[in-house]
């Protein structure tokens, strides 16, 4: 184990340091996370209401099952009820970050949060 250590300079030690703070400094440059300014309830596939985070506040949106209830509180909002069958958007849990999502596909309404700026999306790049 000490065979390496002998091989180290005190240059390969600025080195490394280097790297890791310009990986960290990309990190953050890349992908920003700020917070949510807004959610964008939509309803087969089309903008059905704008909710301001700033005020708590519960909303039915009327789906193709029947209606969807979406929460917003403390600057977050989730899907606490939905008539699908395998909940799978109830279970996404609190989206408070940009670029979070919970789409709801059987009753064809999603909730999207929003920012000041677009987050960068793997998927759609």
């Amino acid at each position: 184990m000490t065979d390496w250590l002998q091989l180290c300079r005190p240059g390969d030690a600025l080195f490394v340091l280097v790297g890791a703070a310009l990986c960290a400094t990309a990190t953050f440059l890349v992908w920003p996370t700020g917070t949510g300014e807004k959610a964008v309830v939509r309803r087969h596939g089309e903008i059905y209401l704008e909710l301001d985070l700033t005020r708590d506040r519960r909303v039915e949106v009327p789906g193709l099952l029947g209606p969807t209830e979406i929460i917003v509180d403390q600057r977050r909002v989730r899907v606490g009820s939905d008539p699908g069958p395998r909940q799978y958007c109830v279970r996404q849990g609190w989206l408070a970050r940009p670029g979070e999502i919970a789409i709801c596909a059987p009753n064809q309404v999603s909730v999207e949060i929003l920012g000041s700026r677009r987050v960068y999306d793997s998927l759609s790049y």
